[in-house]
């Protein structure tokens, strides 16, 4: 029977490839490739963002969470995810869309210079291929667990290779277009699944199922232990979900190309908001949708702690439920929407990776423009090269790694706060220089990099006291006002630029200014 399921996952690997190159076209220039001619439906690209923020351990950890006693946190924090997209959606996106840009970093250019931008996009894909890196590794640990229960012993440095080769096959080919229609595609179907999870247990657990996991505190939203050490170091205390998620947010989605490339395929300044702010509203039903599911299972296994279910961690949950409480066939298209988040989330990285390199890095220091037929094939093989890369670091990971889960988060934690602030120090402080922000970037990261590894707090739970590094909310706003201070008093040592002649764009040409 466990063929059958197999035979589904197959199959969808070598659909969704199939479909990914069929829906992108033949592409003809560098713009198509990263930004698809600014011509994708919004809401195509508001599924691909919600699709690469969302990696396999959202999908199984969310559920495991809930289950455990999280409840509904994640929902809390997604709330304030929305708050801070709106933000995006209202100041940095008129910036890009106006400019005409296929990158958020050459808006730094045009305000600061080369300098800043190159250091950004190298700041973006480095911390991209070592979050990526992790998180493709991640993506192998249930993916293997699966594979076991099917019958097939595949190592985690095969399970790597083959999620790479099939990945970035479309992505090679099919450039953002291949991305984003897959992308929307694997969406529907893992959250598809949540929801079929949801119709399954709903139906063995019954009225009394529901109201026994809302006694049992499972469906809680929000977190009002205000307690100050508590606040700093929970990712969903209530300030810390809504207004440290806020401005997490704002770097995630404002000042990271990862998600800003997809926001610059649209047509419009309008369809981009709403498929930036529409992309917050799906991911609170998402949240919802795995968390219920998590509540749900903790009915349907009676409260029993994962030991007494034989499982190792929360994180295997939901990838048991599927296998051995859902249809032979069903289960083999749920694994493959598991399979799905893993590529949508790599394959996102990828090509935005490819697109700040060529776009930031050598389009911006040639003293030649290249021609487009150049620039295409450099967009190409720069994908081959950081899949190449991004394959061989997960690769160096083993079990003995520890939370590669809390080690993704750190990594984002050292840079966020120095891109975010280095996009409001430009609108904010209109007097710094080039030399001031290069400067602020560099301490910024220097300070947050010994705020990651060195500073911790105690933190006394039911009479024990434990020692917690800063959630990584918080981390985001310290690193901008950082920036911000840095870079305000350097401004303050020289004379201030030149005023910008009436009639010109904003922000030294910021507008109306269009890439290849």
């Amino acid at each position: 029977m466990r063929h059958l399921d197999l035979v589904v996952i197959v199959v969808y690997l070598v659909a969704i490839a199939a479909i990914g190159l069929r829906l992108s076209g033949r592409q003809r220039s560098a713009r198509d490739y990263f930004v698809g001619e600014g011509r994708m439906p919004w809401w195509t690209v508001c599924f691909s963002v919600v699709a690469t923020e969302t990696s396999v351990l959202t999908v199984i950890s969310v559920p495991g969470g809930a289950y455990s006693g999280q409840g509904f946190g994640n929902v809390e924090l997604a709330l304030g995810y929305v708050i801070g997209r709106v933000v995006v959606a209202t100041v940095l996106i008129p910036l890009y869309k106006r400019g005409g840009f296929v990158s958020a970093y050459q808006y730094l250019g045009e305000r600061f210079g080369l300098r800043l931008q190159g250091l950004a996009s190298v700041t973006f894909v480095l911390t991209r291929l070592l979050a990526e890196g992790v998180r493709l590794f991640a993506s192998a640990i249930p993916i293997k667990l699966l594979l076991d229960e099917f019958g097939v012993h595949a190592g985690y440095q095969v399970i790597i290779v083959v999620l790479t080769a099939i990945t970035v096959l479309y992505t090679y080919l099919g450039g953002i277009k291949a991305v984003i229609w897959t992308d929307a595609i694997q969406m529907l179907l893992y959250l598809g699944g949540a929801v079929l999870a949801i119709v399954v247990l709903a139906g063995h657990v019954g009225g009394s199922g529901f109201s026994g996991a809302l006694d049992a505190g499972r469906f809680r939203l929000f977190d009002t232990d205000f307690g100050l050490a508590h606040i700093l170091t929970s990712t969903f205390a209530l300030p810390t979900a809504i207004i440290g998620g806020a401005i997490f947010a704002m770097a995630s989605h404002g000042s990271d190309q990862l998600i800003v490339q997809r926001i610059l395929s649209t047509p419009n300044l309008r369809d981009s908001q709403k498929a930036m702010i529409g992309s917050g509203v799906f991911i609170v039903f998402q949240f919802a949708a795995f968390s219920l599911v998590g509540a749900l299972l903790w009915s349907y296994n009676q409260g029993r702690t994962f030991a007494e279910l034989g499982l190792a961690s929360s994180d295997n949950l939901y990838p048991q439920f599927i296998l051995h409480a859902l249809p032979v066939g069903v289960s083999g298209l749920l694994v493959a929407g598991i399979l799905g988040a893993a590529m949508g989330s790599l394959s996102s990285a990828l090509n935005s990776m490819s697109n700040s390199t060529v776009s930031d890095v050598i389009h911006g220091f040639l003293r030649r423009a290249p021609s487009d037929r150049t620039m295409l094939r450099l967009a190409r093989v720069m994908t081959l090269v950081w899949a190449a890369l991004m394959a061989v670091f997960a690769s160096a990971f083993s079990d003995s790694t520890g939370n590669v889960y809390l080690t993704g988060l750190a990594i984002a934690g050292y840079t966020y706060g120095a891109l975010l602030g280095a996009f409001l120090l430009g609108r904010l402080v209109r007097r710094a220089g080039e030399l001031d922000s290069v400067i602020a970037f560099l301490v910024t990261v220097a300070v947050m990099t010994y705020v990651v590894r060195g500073v911790r707090i105690d933190v006394t739970a039911h009479g024990t006291t434990t020692s917690a590094g800063i959630a990584a909310q918080w981390l985001v706003p310290l690193g901008v006002i950082v920036t911000l201070v840095v870079g305000g008093v350097l401004s303050l040592f020289h004379r201030p630029p030149a005023p910008v002649p009436a009639g010109a764009p904003d922000d030294a040409g910021a507008a109306g200014i269009a890439r290849p």
